[in-house]
């Protein structure tokens, strides 16, 4: 008989070292990195600041979701179909590029940075090809847990005691973002077959019964146990972190920078449809964002 065990515990801890990305941008990759290449169904996780005068200009994606949630400052994003906004400190934005997206995503030149994080989650074979879609909230709109006193719990994605985001995810997801006083005990419940992680943004946290330590800028992995709980403690210090889980696709994952397939053919037609403005990518052709120039 085989006895799960009361909380997930930690398999592995990597540091986000800072690296260059974009234009000007400077970025701590989590998922993506070479010790963490892939996190099924997460594809990467970067932590970005980026100053007024860098970004992220005009660039192509097909496959996959990106999850925008900005921490300090504001952003601006412009793609080919005319969607245009901007998402400041606590916003959301869920982008399901499915078939086909070329966007600009820039920071507001007022500001003095833009920080925040992205996240690539990835689509299963039968939504790789959708219709591209936006989900959009305001740091208001997510809704909030407080399990007990200097808990807080954003409910980006799925649920976290009793309370319920809005958000549609194609593959199954869990995305909370918790700030948690020091000297407090908080579980969070994950389904038994969800793969995840944790990325501490500021503070430490201790993870699981045998209380493995998470510091600033670190991923840890949880182990796939079947635990259908999370532990987390703090002592001495406040901590956020971001608290991200999934059900994995468990399919091929072919990918070539902004493109994730299934199959190295089906990113071979991704770069003739990008190439040829075809097959989802039609208003690519002669199109420039007016916010990266």
């Amino acid at each position: 008989m085989t006895v799960i065990p009361a909380s997930r515990s930690i398999t592995k801890s990597v540091l986000s070292k800072e690296q260059a990305e974009g234009a000007g941008a400077r970025v701590r990759r989590s998922i993506g990195r070479p010790e963490l290449r892939n996190h099924d169904p997460f594809l990467m996780l970067d932590e970005f600041n980026v100053d007024k005068n860098g970004g992220f200009p005009d660039h192509p994606h097909r496959g996959f979701e990106t999850v925008t949630y900005m921490l300090e400052g504001q952003f601006q994003h412009e793609d080919f179909a005319g969607h245009k906004g901007t998402i400041g400190p606590g916003d959301l934005q869920w982008m399901t590029a499915g078939r086909g997206i070329v966007h600009s995503e820039m920071p507001v030149k007022s500001q003095t940075r833009a920080h925040g994080l992205q996240l690539w989650i990835n689509l299963p074979r039968e939504h790789k090809m959708c219709e591209p879609q936006y989900q959009e909230l305001l740091d208001g709109q997510i809704p909030r847990a407080n399990p007990e006193e200097g808990v807080v719990v954003k409910v980006i994605a799925g649920e976290s005691h009793g309370v319920k985001s809005q958000v549609y995810t194609r593959t199954p997801t869990m995305y909370l973002d918790f700030k948690v006083a020091k000297n407090k005990t908080v579980t969070q419940t994950i389904p038994k077959t969800y793969t995840g992680f944790i990325y501490m943004l500021k503070g430490t946290a201790f993870i699981g019964d045998k209380e493995f330590e998470g510091k600033a800028h670190h991923t840890l992995t949880f182990s796939e146990d079947g635990a259908e709980t999370v532990k987390i403690t703090t002592k001495d210090e406040d901590a956020h972190f971001v608290f991200i889980a999934g059900e994995p696709l468990k399919e091929p994952i072919v990918q070539h920078g902004p493109f994730v397939m299934n199959t190295t053919e089906d990113i071979y037609k991704t770069f003739v449809d990008y190439q040829y403005n075809q097959n989802g990518f039609e208003r690519a052709k002669n199109w420039r964002s007016t916010i990266a120039g």
